[in-house]
């Protein structure tokens, strides 16, 4: 493909050759002649004046370079879409494989694959498109829209809702028995029926060994466009809002309320019954117990607000240094007393 013709799909102002052949793209450091790659991060502001790559991928208002530049508001974004112009992804073909099982009750949208030992359980009905991959298994009841791609060991739980273009990665479960006991009069934990489903709203991506727990009564619920990363754990009877990135070993707790276009990082955690406001970013690690106001940026465990929690860490550091000068300070003192007494006070410490 020419640099000219790459820029016009991407819609990109292009300042260099527009007769140089592209072949791929590459990250900043591994691009040669050839490649596209990008910065979207000032930290990489630098390897842009020494990359070998063709050209180069920028905001607007970036620095002029010698090697081309394709300038565009988002380039990150623009990386990924000429990603796509040049990686083509496994395809796969409609058909059922002999070794599936599917019920006879079930019904399957147009030109769906249905991969080996695939089992498809009574009374599902999946939309056009759909691609189940080896081992796949859809219980009883789900209902699913158009272009369902389920990588290998997916499974999806009785009577759970998935929206259209859902994704959901290698070992994903959707709809797994909420952790829900309450003891007897024995004293011995008895399990609680998890009678609610999963719902996934339209273009939600669950990524490897995630789980969303069916609620105990309701639904548990996950808004369009929501992206679920490797390990997380959704509780039982939570809300999730649209447009929201949960990040890897995160985890909430029954009944969590989150908003629209939140940030949960690597490793944060939301108590049960707590409200996570639209907006809100919980910065990797951190742990809420209490309602968040939307906006809000949250550090720390228990978390508080990201400034603050900043400053604390700072301090946090320094409390050697500190607790040094406190010593030197409270032996000065003493030194001054008359009888080596901290002032205020008797010889006996009175």
């Amino acid at each position: 493909m020419k640099l000219g013709e790459l820029a016009a799909n991407l819609g990109a102002e292009l300042r260099g050759n527009a007769e140089l052949e592209i072949a791929g793209v590459k990250g900043i450091e591994e691009a040669c002649a050839g490649d596209v790659t990008f910065v979207a991060n000032p930290r990489y502001a630098g390897l842009a004046r020494t990359t070998k790559a063709a050209a180069v991928l920028v905001e607007p208002g970036f620095q002029e370079l010698t090697t081309a530049t394709l300038r565009i508001k988002n380039p990150y974004l623009a990386f990924s879409r000429a990603l796509a112009m040049f990686y083509t992804p496994l395809a796969y073909a409609p058909g059922v494989h002999p070794t599936a099982v599917v019920d006879p009750s079930a019904e399957i949208g147009e030109g769906a694959h249905i991969g080996a030992y695939v089992v498809v359980g009574a009374n599902v009905r999946l939309g056009p498109h759909a691609t189940l991959l080896p081992h796949v298994v859809i219980y009883p009841g789900v209902r699913a829209g158009t272009s369902l791609f389920a990588h290998a060991h997916a499974v999806v739980r009785e009577n759970c809702v998935l929206g259209n273009h859902v994704t959901l990665e290698n070992g994903a479960i959707v709809g797994s028995d909420g952790f829900g006991f309450a003891k007897n009069e024995a004293s011995q934990w008895e399990k609680i029926p998890q009678s609610g489903p999963v719902r996934l709203g339209d273009r939600v991506d669950v990524q490897a060994n995630a789980c969303i727990d069916r609620a105990t009564v309701g639904s548990t619920v996950i808004g369009d466009g929501t992206k679920i990363d490797n390990l997380v754990q959704i509780g039982h009877g939570s809300r999730v809002g649209e447009n929201t990135l949960i990040c890897a070993q995160t985890g909430l707790a029954g009944s969590s309320v989150v908003g629209d276009n939140v940030i949960l990082a690597g490793q944060t955690g939301i108590a049960g019954h707590c409200k996570v406001g639209d907006g809100v970013i919980l910065t990797a690690q951190s742990a809420v117990s209490h309602d968040v106001p939307p906006g809000k940026m949250i550090s720390g465990s228990p978390g508080f607000d990201n400034r603050l929690w900043l400053r604390a860490a700072a301090i946090f550091q320094r409390l050697p240094e500190l607790l040094k000068r406190l010593e030197r300070l409270e032996k000065k003192v003493e030194s001054q007393s008359p009888n080596g007494d901290a002032p205020g006070t008797d010889g006996d410490g009175q």
